[in-house]
């Protein structure tokens, strides 16, 4: 006898489905596998992590110099719309030396002339002063009493 007791029935049947001898040896490649497996997926999470840190940073670089350049954008669309206003052409124009031009004349579909064409003169033209010149007046000094 080998000191077990002998199973019969169910509990029989029910042994068979168990491994015989010791377990160990049995559990041990289990047990590697599944700690290759944990430390691969938390190495796999730390490159995810690292990867996504740096796409913020560079998403944060990205902001900033979208933000810079809309700056620059409006700073040079407002010396476009200050060098484009009317009295700014004037003023250039005069700076120039060009005067508004005189009476037009047209031709008419046969070859004909309507109106009298005159050139333009330096004294016929109207003399217009430009805004800034209004405002840029000096301020006489005043002398104070009892001084």
């Amino acid at each position: 006898m080998s000191g077990k007791p002998e199973l019969k029935g169910r509990a029989a049947r029910l042994a068979r489905l168990f491994p015989t001898g010791g377990g160990q040896a049995a559990r041990a490649p289990f047990v590697l596998l599944v700690v290759v497996l944990l430390g691969g997926g938390l190495l796999v999470l730390l490159v995810l992590n690292s990867a996504l840190s740096e796409g913020s940073f560079q998403l944060d670089d990205l902001k900033q110099q979208t933000k810079e350049l809309t700056d620059e954008e409006q700073g040079l669309q407002r010396d476009v719309d200050a060098y484009s206003a009317p009295q700014a052409l004037q003023r250039r124009a005069r700076e120039l030396g060009m005067v508004p031009g005189g009476d037009p004349a047209f031709l008419a579909p046969d070859g004909t002339v309507k109106g009298a064409p005159a050139p333009a003169s330096p004294a016929s033209a109207p003399l217009v002063i430009a805004p800034e010149a209004l405002t840029a007046r000096p301020v006489p000094a005043t002398p104070t009493p009892g001084r």
